[in-house]
């Protein structure tokens, strides 16, 4: 799964995983449907992570079923807690840009999911509506290995985004991209794909 993984050539790099054995093959293929759906339905992952958590809201970016599971192209909003962005209309936005099952040959199943920094879709001319800029990535795995099943998270070139026409979005992504070094975001990530392999939480 590294081919989907991209090299990180500035700023700062996050790996975090997750894994659990089951008592049998048959319970970690359910522990891994299960861990694939939440993957993909971003809607879900407030009510896993708590309630000081970021919110997702999944926008497609050719229909408005809001409903449905995320595909590629579609649009991540991002409620951080505090300020939003102007550019943004108060959210953060990424893009789903690679969405792939079964790519490896090390596993018996597996799906990615890669999310980038990218405009507000609803004012494409203000550039990257996200505290770190277009290069930033976000890379999510879930595979399992016979009764093993692992979810991890992949962060890459997270440099913060100083190119937005707001001075007061300047200091926000500023301020949010601090927190974010200072282990703010691996909180998140690491609640967030645990909660993907964890059985006792709806979603």
């Amino acid at each position: 799964m590294t081919s989907i993984i991209p090299d990180n050539i500035n700023g700062k790099a996050l790996d975090i995983e997750h894994t659990v054995e089951e008592n049998s093959i048959g319970n970690a293929i359910k522990t891994f449907e299960r861990a694939r759906t939440r993957l993909i339905n971003p809607q879900v992952w407030h009510l896993l992570t708590g309630a000081l958590s970021a919110k997702f809201s999944l926008d497609g970016s050719n229909d408005t079923d809001n409903r449905r599971l995320a595909k590629v192209d579609d649009y991540f909003s991002i409620d951080i807690p505090g300020p939003g962005l102007i550019s943004g209309d108060g959210f953060d936005w990424v893009k789903v840009e690679l969405l792939e099952e079964n790519s490896e040959s090390d596993c018996d199943t597996s799906i990615a999911m890669r999310l980038r920094a990218t405009n507000n879709p609803k004012k494409t001319d203000e550039g990257i509506a996200h505290f770190f800029n277009a290069e930033a990535t976000s890379t999510f795995i879930i595979k399992r290995i016979g009764k093993m099943v692992s979810a991890s998270y992949h962060g890459r070139n997270e440099t913060v985004n100083t190119d937005v026409n707001s001075l007061v979005d300047k200091i926000r992504n500023q301020f949010v991209a601090t927190g974010s070094k200072a282990g703010l975001s691996k909180l998140q990530w690491d609640g967030l794909i645990k909660s993907f392999l964890e059985a006792d939480i709806s979603g």
